[in-house]
């Protein structure tokens, strides 16, 4: 399951992929309104993307924060590993450890071979699925991100 850290991320990153433009940035303060988001939290959110160049930021009277690159560009697999961390994608899902430390020894655990696909299959759809994917699908759904 993904975290709330990174459920509000990529609701953030939905929310400024549909209202912000290249000119256009959006305060923390309507973004976390808006979304209902603590706002010192969603502020050390929006700063790691941007850090990491999913978003970009303008201080100042007009300043606030918009995407750093084409929402087509943001996978949901970018996102996750920026917050998460790519053990999401690699972890066993009995032990605490990658299941490939389990290879080595030649033992994997007794659901490795069911959960790689599934793990597998989940890794695709996060590296397809992009921003711009999602704002697509939206339609009749905007409820969801509470804009």
């Amino acid at each position: 399951m993904l975290s709330n850290t990174c459920k509000y991320a990529v609701r953030a990153l939905i929310y400024l992929g549909k209202f912000s433009d290249e000119g256009n940035k959006i305060g923390i303060k309507k973004i976390a309104n808006d979304l209902e988001i603590p706002t010192p939290f969603l502020g050390k959110i929006l700063q790691n993307l941007v850090k990491q160049k999913i978003l970009s930021s303008t201080k100042g009277p007009n300043g606030g924060f918009g995407l750093g690159k084409k929402p087509e560009d943001i996978s949901l697999y970018e996102i996750v590993s920026i917050v998460d961390g790519e053990d999401f994608f690699k972890n066993c899902l009995i032990s605490l450890q990658p299941c490939s430390t389990h290879h080595s020894e030649g033992k994997p655990c007794p659901v490795h071979n069911r959960f790689s696909e599934v793990r597998e299959r989940l890794g695709q759809f996060y590296s397809e699925t992009s921003i711009a994917t999602i704002i697509d699908d939206m339609s009749g759904h905007e409820d969801l991100i509470k804009m």
